[in-house]
């Protein structure tokens, strides 16, 4: 077991409204969700010895300490990537605390009108290899993965249909949730009438993106008794990049990351999808949760339609999936609202979509040839 992992909880979460057009900079809004933490856990920035956050934004992890009033840091880390690179982020905090370079350590991560993924404006230029699919109309994450979720229904008999159940129970989920965006409903009629993005996505098959920010603190066992809430414990982690994380050259269009991420995290943590109370799986597009989960091992390729259409991902189901809406439906904070959600969860703080008794919640980021997963518990998994 990836024992290691547990030397650094999570005690304290936070973040801000998330919402279309805020019309606030990136940094006042990641130095509310960072200071909402920290209240949270009841320290303040005087304890913060470590910030760490991801993306390919100019904000610096130290501005935002600076902002908050942290006076001095003991360690800082920006890792570039986006939602590949989340769960990565938060073991380079465990990792800081275990290894003792920093005590308390916040990661955040913030999105604006300025720093939307799904926004260009000027002439676009691609180097590197993207230059020769660039010609083709291969430039962007939903033209990559509609090409996966194509292969996939070549393969094994996926439909629009079985894509659907995941956005339809994604939107019921966030209708319990009063911080997510999109609450309203939809049919099986609504979703086949949405707009076309990159066949076979329609707009219901697209996360939902938000100017917002959250942020969680970590710290060590010892710290973390005096503090307000029962700490959550990351129990392990894994991550895969293969192919140097080229999407022109994955092997199997049909799965993604999660392929050779799953046996790791299985086989680190002594643990198995039959043992999760809750999946936070990461859902850019509904096609990434259906070939994530089935990688994952919560159900054979082909089935995921039919797992979801049976209540089998919801509560009284075998799994609970997002049950804060996702990003298909909370909003697109680049994957750090699943690690809020799932401390949220795992206190037994999440009202009316509180999962009953959870103790275990798998959450993954990440899509295509690049990703991870971490799993985290409370006490009782210890």
């Amino acid at each position: 077991m990836n024992r290691s992992l547990r030397g650094a909880p999570v005690v304290g979460i936070g973040r801000t409204p998330y919402v279309r057009a805020s019309g606030r900079t990136p940094l006042a809004m990641a130095a509310e969700a960072v200071r909402n933490a920290l209240a949270d856990a009841g320290l303040s920035a005087a304890d913060v010895d470590g910030i760490t956050a991801y993306g390919t934004d100019s904000l610096r992890p130290s501005q935002v300490a600076y902002a908050v009033g942290v006076e001095d840091l003991g360690w800082c880390l920006s890792v570039a990537g986006g939602g590949n690179i989340v769960t990565t982020t938060v073991t380079n905090a465990v990792g800081a605390i275990t290894s003792g370079q920093a005590e308390v350590v916040v990661v955040y991560r913030v999105l604006g009108a300025d720093t939307r993924y799904g926004k260009a404006s000027g002439r676009i230029e691609v180097g590197g290899e993207g230059q020769f699919a660039g010609p083709h109309g291969y430039l962007v994450p939903p033209q990559w993965f509609a090409m996966f979720c194509q292969r996939h229904q070549y393969e094994y008999g996926s439909t629009a249909e079985d894509l659907g159940a995941i956005a339809i129970q994604s939107r019921q989920h966030a209708a319990r949730n009063p911080h997510a965006v999109a609450r309203e409903p939809i049919t099986m009629d609504d979703y086949l009438a949405g707009r076309w993005i990159a066949e076979p996505f329609r707009v219901f098959d697209c996360c939902y993106e938000v100017d917002g920010a959250a942020a969680i603190v970590l710290t060590t066992p010892e710290r973390a008794k005096d503090l307000r809430h029962k700490p959550v414990h990351v129990l392990g982690a894994a991550d895969s990049n293969r192919f140097g994380g080229s999407v022109d050259q994955w092997d199997d269009m049909t799965c993604m990351y999660s392929r050779d991420t799953a046996p790791r995290l299985w086989s680190r943590t002594g643990l198995s999808a039959a043992e999760m109370d809750i999946a936070l799986m990461y859902d850019c597009f509904t096609f990434t949760v259906m070939a994530t989960f089935e990688d994952f091992g919560f159900c054979e390729k082909g089935e995921v339609g039919d797992f979801f259409r049976e209540g089998r991902a919801t509560y009284d189901g075998d799994v609970v999936v997002n049950p804060h809406g996702g990003l298909l439906s909370e909003g697109y904070i680049h994957g750090l609202n699943h690690h809020y959600e799932a401390v949220l969860q795992l206190r037994g703080e999440a009202g009316e979509r509180q999962v009953a008794d959870a103790e275990t919640a798998l959450v993954t980021s990440g899509a295509g040839p690049y990703g991870g997963a971490l799993v985290y518990g409370t006490e009782a998994t210890l």
